[in-house]
């Protein structure tokens, strides 16, 4: 049985103290090094997932997904040496959001399909974002793959949304509830403090990494969770992420 190590987390774009969060990213990306990293607000202008990726040994292909402009979006880290099998695919979810897939071999038998999403961030709009659930789901049922499917990121949309309840009724389960028996009960904010930081919301469990195929979350952790040591007002990012471990079912 093969096993995966699947994080995920939303960069914040280069806001909130940027050139100060970045070692913090980079320190933790090198002692994690996943097997597939899916990153949200990612800004390509100035390759911040390309600066991710070359943290730690491993080496890593890069795949992104614009949202709203082409300089920015969604990105996919994928460990060598597996490698994407078909063409990344992109889905235009409107009011500047999208999805981003990509299939990826040397997972198992079977090729898994690995996506990273960001939904719309109103508190209040609610319906547009289990519109864009339901636009991402119906994109991936045509889209089938063998090995499973694997849906991270930031969707703006506690559990006891509508968005939440069409990804379980869709198939898909989420690692961390899969693995710890609950939701963590805060991924936003984490605590950094920064000028024009985002307030609009109260704290709560907007990120996600979902499974749906033969695959099985034994372990979920919030991970780039961790402050600067002299500082406990810097974090990594505006959001925690998560990281998993997934076993994919020969």
């Amino acid at each position: 049985m093969t096993q995966l190590t699947v994080a995920t987390i939303n960069l914040r774009n280069i806001a909130d103290r940027w050139p100060e969060r970045l070692p913090l990213l980079l320190a933790d990306m090198a002692a994690l090094q996943p097997d597939l990293l899916g990153l949200q607000e990612c800004v390509f202008a100035v390759n911040q997932d390309r600066v991710l990726a070359a943290a730690g040994e491993a080496r890593y292909g890069v795949h992104r997904g614009w949202a709203g402009r082409p300089e920015y979006g969604n990105s996919i880290l994928v460990r060598e040496p597996r490698a994407v099998e078909e063409p990344p695919e992109r889905l235009e979810l409107g009011r500047n959001r999208s999805a981003l897939r990509v299939v990826v071999g040397g997972s198992g038998p079977r090729p898994v399909a690995m996506v990273a999403t960001h939904l719309h961030h109103v508190p209040a709009d609610e319906d547009a974002r289990e519109e864009q659930v339901r636009a991402l789901v119906a994109w991936l049922d045509a889209r089938p793959a063998a090995g499973g499917t694997i849906v991270v990121g930031d969707f703006n949309a506690e559990p006891v949304e509508a968005a939440y309840r069409v990804m379980v009724e869709a198939g898909f389960r989420s690692a961390h509830a899969e693995a710890t028996g609950a939701e963590p009960a805060v991924t936003w904010p984490s605590g950094i403090q920064a000028p024009g930081m985002d307030v609009d919301g109260e704290p709560g469990c907007l990120d996600y990494i979902w499974l749906r195929g033969p695959l099985r979350a034994t372990a979920c952790r919030l991970a780039f969770d961790r402050p600067a040591a002299d500082d406990p007002t810097l974090y990594p990012s505006d959001h925690l992420g998560l990281a998993a471990t997934v076993e994919v079912e020969g």
